[in-house]
């Protein structure tokens, strides 16, 4: 009886910090503010099937590991793949790769994970995010911004993107769900 108890005190909990995540006032398809949203100015990557491509062989060769996993697991995954210009420079380019199968893709869909190559060697700059990507005009430290989702912008914090999303103060809520459970008694 005490786990239904803390689990509505949970949703109570996080329910009360919705409004930390509310997004700003839209009127209809521009902010309040009148000006364009993110998911306007943004260019959608478009992930797509490229076998016997270069970007194919790169991104298998990188997802080698999750590749075998998925096929010891008896799935042959789908390779997507997808390119674009981060930064000014010249031999700079973004690999966005996306592994679908039943066995690597969960409750939220299959994650994207994006490398980027600078001087003929990939780096891996994104690890498994899930949701839509799209390249925005900002920059930070010289490379364009990356919307996640249509709403979750990540910026280049120089050798990664961090997402900029604010997270919930938690505070202590664990001594909060401890001090409900005191008062309901715990009841097995």
């Amino acid at each position: 009886m005490w786990r239904r108890s803390s689990v509505a005190l949970a949703f109570t909990v996080l329910a009360s910090m919705q409004p930390l995540f509310a997004a700003p006032a839209v009127k209809g398809r521009h902010a309040a503010s009148g000006t364009k949203s993110l998911a306007q100015v943004a260019d959608p990557v478009v992930m797509t099937p490229h076998p016997g491509t270069d970007l194919d062989t790169q991104a298998r060769a990188l997802l080698s590991d999750d590749i075998a996993d998925a096929k010891a697991h008896h799935d042959a995954p789908a390779v997507l793949t997808a390119s674009a210009p981060l930064s000014n420079a010249k031999d700079d380019m973004a690999l966005f790769v996306q592994l679908q199968s039943g066995w690597l893709c969960g409750s939220a869909g299959c994650t994207t994970s994006v490398y980027l190559r600078h001087k003929n060697q990939w780096h891996e700059v994104l690890d498994s995010v899930s949701g839509n990507i799209a390249v925005l005009p900002t920059r930070h430290q010289g490379m364009r911004d990356l919307l996640i989702s249509g709403d979750d912008r990540w910026i280049w914090q120089g050798n990664g993107y961090q997402d900029t999303a604010p997270t919930a103060p938690l505070g202590n809520l664990k001594q909060s769900i401890e001090r409900h459970q005191e008062k309901m008694g715990k009841r097995d």
